[in-house]
């Protein structure tokens, strides 16, 4: 009986280390991911210790942060967070822990390699349920300006989650960038990138983001940052002035060539480049996002945008090169060891 049993078994491990080192393959052809995926859990860690602050498990949180961001909704947005509110004002402390805690569990889900994809998947979900019910779609039917943190910050974790999610490249072929290697694909990812850097394009010549006064305005709310935010914020508030048409203008112009730009081989890398200087500017307009003072429920779109122009980058050609190598050595490493 062990005879025969012996070398099925055998033949049986043979095929799973095989299939191990086939996956470890994969992965190893799309260099930057693992680094980014960390990064994405990091945020996922700020996020959950902003959701821990004091000023979260008082009623202040719901009244002052969620219930004013319905301003502007559909009806069945407003209505259905205003529901989400009543419920949570009757034991806020005890949802607020709730909230810090999945958030915490998902970035610890994220920086752990085994667990990794569950907790991606989570986020998607848990992303997108909190920017229906807390932060009423992002403003996208409001008009809110992308410096004001259109379209919500939430929105984008769910995005990056599924542009950073660890499937296999397809058909063999090396990914352009990470962004290129999830589950949507170079398409679907074009799409996102498309959708999200041209609609800011018109948010941003809305009458009432465009008018003289409006990106000034935005710059001008320092509430509860420390000095040196303020001085920088203050600063540009003092810049933009009334030049609020023209500065729109120009940044609906960079935001259309960040969008359109990635499109070309010629014109990906400098796209990326204006994308990610303006990612970093809209978080300065955002305050980056509150984090300091005490009120902030997550970094907002600025540091977000960071990290999805961040997987957009293209990878050099020695780093392709040296990923099929390394792909190539492990996938010959399981014939070697069943020839031995």
């Amino acid at each position: 009986m062990l005879f025969t049993t012996a070398p099925r078994f055998r033949s049986s491990w043979k095929l799973l280390r095989r299939d191990a080192r086939r996956v470890q393959a994969e992965l190893v052809m799309v260099p930057g991911r693992c680094s980014l995926q960390v990064c994405l859990g990091l945020v996922w860690l700020l996020d959950a210790a902003l959701q821990y602050q004091p000023f979260m498990f008082g009623p202040f949180f719901v009244t002052q942060v969620i219930e004013p961001s319905t301003a502007g909704s559909p009806a069945i947005v407003a209505s259905s967070v205003t529901w989400a509110s009543e419920v949570m004002l009757r034991h806020i402390a005890l949802y607020n822990a709730l909230f810090g805690t999945v958030q915490l569990l998902i970035a610890v889900g994220i920086l752990v390699p085994r667990t990794r994809k569950l907790a991606l998947a989570v986020s998607v979900v848990w992303a997108l349920s909190v920017w229906w019910f807390g932060e009423s779609l992002g403003g996208i039917f409001a008009g809110a300006s992308p410096l004001a943190g259109l379209p919500g910050g939430v929105v984008l974790y769910a995005l990056l989650a599924v542009l950073l999610w660890p499937a296999a490249p397809r058909h063999g072929r090396q990914p352009a960038s990470a962004a290129m290697s999830g589950l949507l694909g170079a398409r679907g990812a074009y799409l996102f990138w498309l959708t999200i850097w041209g609609s800011f394009c018109g948010f941003l010549l809305i009458p009432a983001n465009r008018s003289p006064g409006a990106i000034s305005q935005i710059f001008s709310v320092t509430d509860g940052q420390p000095g040196w935010i303020t001085a920088v914020m203050n600063t540009l508030s003092g810049f933009a002035g009334q030049r609020g048409l023209e500065i729109s203008i120009v940044l609906a112009v960079l935001c259309a060539f960040a969008a359109g730009g990635v499109l070309t081989n010629r014109f990906v890398r400098p796209a990326v480049a204006i994308a990610a200087a303006l990612a970093l500017l809209f978080w300065v307009a955002e305050g980056l996002g509150g984090v300091f003072t005490g009120q902030g429920t997550d970094p907002n779109t600025g540091l977000l945008l960071l990290l999805l122009a961040a997987c957009f980058w293209p990878r050099s050609q020695q780093t392709a090169t040296a990923a099929a190598d390394a792909s190539g050595a492990l996938e010959e490493a399981p014939a070697l060891s069943e020839a031995a």
